[in-house]
Formats: C-alpha cells, structure tokens, sequence
C-alpha cells in the first residue's frame, strides 16, 4: 500500500497498480528495458494487474506465472472491460497507467491516473484523464518507487 496526503489533491490510499501492456509496458509486444524489476520492487507494496488485448501473443511468456495478475481481455470493447475492472478492485485504490484511447476511461476512474508518452505516442483521451503525463513507463513506475515525487507534482 502506498499512503500519500497530498495538499489541494487529497488523500491517496493506493492497493492496485493497473497497467496497460502494448504501447504502455511493451513496444511491439516487448517489455521495455528496466520494467520487469521496476514491478518486482512494486510488488511489494501494491497488487499489479496487466491488462492487454494481446495483440502481439507475448503476453504470457512475458510475465509467465510471476506474481503479476495478467488479464487478457475479449476482443471488443477494451475500453470499457478496463474501466469496468478499476471499477472492481475501487478506483480510489488503483493508481493505472496506459497511453491509448482504450486506456481513458480506466484513467478517469482511478484514484491516481498517469498518461505514458512512449515510442509509439499517447492518445489525446488518455492525456485528457490523466492527473500526470510522464516521459515513459520507466518515469511513470519510479513516481511509485519514490512517492514524495507525487507530492511535488500534484500540490496545489
């Protein structure tokens, strides 16, 4: 759990780290450099969901039985299986990340939402339901690594 009062934002009780895979945690369906041991030491501390289409398959041999919940979502409406799950877990405990216009409404529900520039772009929704925008995923797991940045950040 990660506990941050965070002045003229509030106060966030994070239990939940949801994540969006290709585009956010993967290029081309392959995880970015530094991520994996970002998420272990997260581990520790908050419950990680990955939520993906699979566009690529690589998913599963990526994250294989790990102490990663993996969830691969029906073809459709992605946009709304994603709100729906933070929706599941208590959106005032999720703190998601995720870059496309499949991810905005996931991060307009949560309790900390972070829009991740990557290689392959963000979408316009995603930035416009996001309380943070960083530089990549690498930037986005170290807010949660170090959470006194939060507090910079997000003050009034």
């Amino acid at each position: 759990m990660i506990e941050l009062d965070i002045p003229g934002f509030g106060r966030l009780t994070l239990h939940h780290l949801v994540l969006d895979y290709n585009g956010t945690l993967a290029l081309d369906g392959r995880i970015q450099p530094g991520v994996l041991s970002r998420l272990t030491q997260l581990g520790a501390t908050l419950n990680t969901h990955i939520l993906t289409a699979d566009t690529f398959g690589t998913v599963r041999s990526t994250f294989g039985t790990g102490d990663h919940n993996v969830h691969i979502l029906q073809p459709g409406d992605e946009r709304k299986a994603k709100a729906d799950f933070v929706r599941t877990l208590g959106p005032q405990s999720c703190a998601c990340m995720g870059n496309g216009n499949n991810d905005s409404e996931m991060l307009r529900e949560a309790g900390l939402a972070v829009a991740v520039l990557q290689p392959e772009g963000v979408a316009k929704a995603a930035l416009n339901a996001a309380h943070i925008v960083v530089p990549g995923i690498e930037a986005g797991l170290d807010l949660l690594l170090h959470p006194a940045r939060l507090k910079a950040t997000l003050r009034f």
